[in-house]
């Protein structure tokens, strides 16, 4: 594969918004190692939970391209998406789609038997977000969970188990991209009322949207105090929150209904620093920690 279609594939799949949810993983995978074991994971575990989630993130970014073929070619912000100018075809991005799903479940099977089991709910999961647009308002926080199990996932592939508590951070996941996908999701109100969509934007109207989306955030923000509490995480993690709390007001503070110029600076750039900032305080939290 020549270098350029390696960047075709690479911008249809948007890899660089793994950066989105793989620190939370690993944020999961290393409070799952410190809590059951008092230790941490191994290089191995690391290697293989990457894998598993980047793979698996190519296989549901692919199969929404797929799915939203249709969408993509009548929208005039996304018509320059590969598939719709002819730049990959439907044939390679379902053969990419499949390699992608055989590798996430190698991924699984080198974890543990319970990550394999589950692995095809995970896919289940992460493909059904795809059709959720067409009929109901939330699609959001579909997006939210497809990318919220994944601390959960990580939990399971160092343990083998799962600790309720990881749902907290589930959630907290689910309502900060649920959050940041409303926001992105504005700017798509005038197609979606056109072809028969629904979002939260075009049901609500933009100036409640916002609303909505700092109403999440604000969820997001009384979540990891809690998980923080439940665990008796030290003084890292709360700084992490307070990080997370300061760049989500940020990112609210430069999208107004009247104007959003700004907005791919809060869907990318801010998010980006979000979750890595949220990886690094909550590593060295974990280093603090005496369990």
């Amino acid at each position: 594969m020549s270098r350029g279609r390696v960047r075709t594939v690479l911008e249809m799949i948007k890899f660089e918004h793994s950066v989105f949810a793989l620190p939370f993983a690993l944020t999961g995978a290393l409070l799952a190692a410190r809590a059951t074991r008092h230790n941490w994971p191994t290089l191995r575990q690391i290697l293989w939970i990457v894998v598993a989630m980047v793979a698996a993130r190519s296989a549901a970014m692919t199969m929404n391209r797929i799915v939203d073929l249709r969408y993509d070619r009548e929208n005039p912000r996304t018509k320059q998406r590969a598939l719709v100018t002819g730049a990959l075809t439907v044939g390679f991005a379902w053969l990419f789609t499949l390699v992608a799903l055989a590798v996430f479940f190698v991924a699984a099977w080198q974890l543990n038997p319970l990550a394999l089991k589950l692995a095809p709910l995970a896919i289940v999961i992460l493909f059904f977000y795809s059709f959720t647009k067409r009929f109901t308002n939330w699609s959001h926080l579909f997006l939210g969970f497809a990318l919220g199990i994944s601390p959960a996932a990580a939990w399971i592939a160092i343990t083998g188990t799962l600790d309720w508590r990881m749902v907290i951070l589930c959630a907290a996941v689910t309502l900060w991209v649920g959050g940041f996908d409303v926001l992105y999701a504005c700017q798509d109100i005038a197609y979606d009322q056109e072809a028969g969509l629904f979002s939260i934007p075009k049901r609500f109207g933009i100036a409640r949207a916002l609303l909505i989306g700092r109403g999440m955030h604000i969820g997001v923000i009384a979540l990891l105090s809690w998980l923080a509490l439940s665990f008796g995480l030290p003084w890292p993690a709360w700084a992490g929150i307070a990080v997370v709390a300061a760049l989500l007001a940020y990112e609210h503070s430069l999208v107004r209904a009247d104007d959003l110029s700004k907005l791919d600076a809060a869907f990318f750039a801010v998010n980006g620093y979000i979750s890595i900032l949220f990886l690094l305080f909550w590593g060295a939290a974990a280093a603090f920690w005496h369990v």
